[in-house]
């Protein structure tokens, strides 16, 4: 098996052996790998030059990438345990079990990391009065308060104590709470709950002091009392399978609402995954637990903090302005750059004809796009606006937009349902917009609608011209502030004929094939990518500049990992940028020693993939990972970069800067482990998200992005 490669040679790190797939591959298994992403993000809310509530966010984040680690990656792995048990794939089996066996144990360690992270924090932000309350005392000034929340806002939603049973116990939802009391019976916890409650109060100086008590504490300290028992009692709470299979390649599109509604409540009673649980042990309780869900013992966890670290990230809303001022607790908002071109309304189509213009959000605002949207809506010579759908927020005024004109221009918007944790969002969208006289196209079949792309078709001197609008991010104005992206705006004809034949194709019900210059997966991406990596190994081979930069969430579809093995030993220089889990070995001898992977975890998600490879001079921008789902299992697109304005700044300026991060980039070892860089190497205290702040606000002064 050389692929090109000297794959069989390769011989592990010591320390990397456990994260393989395989101990003879050179592949770290996907979701080992991402268990090291979900610990560079805990790392973030450890470290000291954070703003403090900055920390509180990531710790927040750690809580909810594992909620759906578990609802979707783990639950997976039990299905392929399943499956290899039920075949009698004993080699297979093993290597599942050893898996399984190896995340289930990193878990307990990430947990009581997550637990002194709070403890840190807690004690931190006391200074600042602000009390994340760990524990719960009637000596505590504050306990009075945490009585007052509990018999207010908890104990009225609350329903009396049932019997235990196996049948019972089937009904506690996905995420929900359970209190348990050892003589046999259990309360369900009502989801509508917040999982983090809040209180007022002032100190000695009249100044405001806010206290936040976690339900899973308020529940311990006060439910027993409440029904008049004496006994302390355990709190559980339930992840389930959510991983939904939705087909709607049989649905007429009347039905696919109703299906798709239909599947969504299967998620809250999927196979449980995991339990974990608080106070008190209930032997006999943790039995029927294991017998009734078929659960093994290290799939039920003793949390040391607490049940609800999600709930962090929303209760700094509830933080007084006064508090919220204070530099060290938060970074100073980011404004967004509208760019002159989207600043005058009249002006953009016609700026559009002249050159492409690129948005890099959230240093670009996406008030950019929606006053396109705005215009195009204003504008009377604007026939049809066509966009998809995949995560939009509630309020989006690019909704309202839409609607307002829905009687007067051709409105066409594809909704992919399917959008996972976001489907009961897109089918009130998809009512609403109905509703409003749009036309609804739903995404179909096996595939989920995961391309980004809008179009407006607008009456000119000699026909109809098209501009495009394609993003690697979804059209929500509230990740758009949270996520770094990239989009185009084109008036280029060829993109707007595959654009329109896009949504032509996908409103028929059809898979789109071929187009002059879009990517679309399954059809074509996958086997593109690699041909322009093959491209780039000819070069090298040739003796040319042969270089490969990949910049991803995700990378672990084999084939292009191997190929990118092929491409190092021919002697092409490959520089990977991935967020997320990576499955590709760095600097093995003979293999991968001109690889060079980097992951940023910083203030904003790293969200936009983009793939160059210099010696074909092909610059693409995507809304695609290079995993299997993507290129498989989903309608993408992938984008080239034809304005070399936009083509010199991406390639010259934004590439070089995430490479050369010396401040927040992690670089990955070929033992499998990340390590922050040394700040003397070439780029010194490059910081590349700060950087790109500062090149919007000079509006990319000195950069080809420069209007001169």
């Amino acid at each position: 098996m050389s692929h090109g490669t000297d794959m069989d040679s390769f011989t592990p790190a010591p320390k990397l052996r456990p994260m393989l797939l395989d101990a003879a591959q050179p592949f770290i298994h996907r979701d080992l790998s991402w268990l090291e992403f979900n610990s560079r993000v805990l790392a973030e809310a450890n470290l000291k030059e954070n703003p403090l509530l900055e920390r509180v966010k990531f710790l927040s984040i750690t809580s909810s990438n594992l909620d759906e680690f578990f609802m979707i990656r783990m639950a997976s792995l039990g299905r392929s345990i399943s499956t290899a048990l039920r075949r009698g794939e004993q080699k297979q089996l093993r290597r599942l079990r050893r898996i399984r066996s190896v995340i289930l144990g990193k878990m307990n360690r990430f947990q009581q990391q997550q637990a002194q992270t709070l403890e840190s924090l807690s004690r931190e932000l006391s200074r600042f009065h602000l009390h994340f309350v760990t524990s719960l005392s009637e000596t505590d000034s504050y306990y009075a308060l945490a009585k007052q929340a509990f018999y207010e806002t908890v104990f009225p939603e609350l329903s009396a104590p049932e019997a235990v049973s196996a049948a019972q116990i089937g009904l506690i939802d996905n995420l929900q709470l359970a209190a348990v009391f050892p003589a046999g019976s259990f309360v369900r916890i009502p989801k509508k709950l917040k999982s983090v409650l809040t209180a007022q109060s002032s100190d000695s100086k009249n100044e405001p002091c806010v206290y936040f008590f976690f339900l899973d504490h308020l529940l311990q300290e006060f439910l027993p009392a409440a029904f008049g028992l004496k006994e302390e009692i355990s709190i559980l709470r339930f992840t389930r399978d959510a991983d939904l299979s939705v087909d709607l390649e049989e649905e007429d599109t009347e039905s696919v609402p109703d299906v798709v509604l239909s599947s969504l409540r299967k998620r809250d009673r999927g196979r449980p995954v995991r339990i974990q649980h608080r106070g008190v042990k209930v032997p006999h309780f943790e039995e029927l637990l294991k017998k009734a869900l078929r659960l093994s013992p290290q799939q039920i966890f003793q949390t040391p903090a607490t049940l609800c670290l999600n709930g962090l990230w929303s209760v700094l809303n509830t933080i007084p302005e006064s508090i919220l001022k204070k530099r060290e607790l938060l970074h100073a908002p980011i404004k967004g750059l509208v760019p002159r071109e989207f600043r005058i309304d009249d002006k953009i189509f016609e700026s559009l004809k002249k050159r492409d213009l690129l948005l890099h959000h959230p240093y670009d605002s996406f008030d950019a796009y929606v006053n396109w949207i705005r215009q195009a809506c204003a504008d009377s010579d604007v026939s049809m606006i066509q966009q998809t759908v995949y995560r939009v927020d509630a309020l989006s005024p690019v909704i309202d937009a839409l609607k307002s004109v829905a009687g007067r221009k051709k409105i066409r918007v594809v909704i992919e349902l399917r959008a996972r944790f976001d489907e009961l969002n897109n089918l009130r969208l998809a009512e609403e917009l109905r509703n409003a006289g749009i036309e609804v196209v739903f995404g179909f079949g096996k595939l989920k609608l995961h391309a980004k792309i809008a179009l407006v078709s607008r009456k000119e001197e000699g026909g109809v011209r098209l501009y495009t609008h394609l993003s690697t991010g979804n059209y929500n104005s509230i990740t758009a502030r949270q996520y770094t992206d990239l989009a185009i705006l084109t008036a280029n004809p060829e993109i707007g004929e595959d654009a329109l034949k896009f949504f032509d194709t996908v409103a028929k019900g059809e898979v789109p094939q071929t187009f002059k210059r879009l990517v679309p997966a399954p059809a074509k991406l996958h086997r593109r990518i690699l041909q322009l990596i093959d491209a780039e190994i000819t070069a090298a081979k040739a003796g040319k500049t042969a270089r490969i930069v990949g910049k991803v969430n995700t990378l672990v579809d084999h084939a292009v990992i191997v190929k990118l093995y092929e491409a190092s030993s021919a002697g092409v220089k490959v520089d990977l940028i991935v967020r997320g889990a990576c499955a590709l070995v760095p600097g093995a001898k003979k293999l991968s020693e001109n690889i060079r992977v980097v992951s940023i975890v910083d203030r904003f998600l790293e969200h936009s993939r983009i793939y160059f490879f210099e010696n074909s001079k092909a610059l693409y921008l995507s809304s695609a990972d290079w995993m299997p789902r993507n290129f498989f299992s989903r309608l993408e697109l992938a984008f080239p970069v034809l304005d070399e304005r936009l083509y010199r700044y991406i390639s010259g300026v934004l590439l070089p800067a995430y490479m050369n991060d010396r401040v927040k980039a992690k670089e990955l070892g070929f033992d499998g482990h990340w390590r922050a860089l040394d700040q003397k190497q070439a780029g010194g205290s490059l910081r590349s998200q700060f950087f790109f702040a500062e090149l919007a606000e000079q509006e990319y002064a000195g950069t080809p992005l420069e209007i001169k």
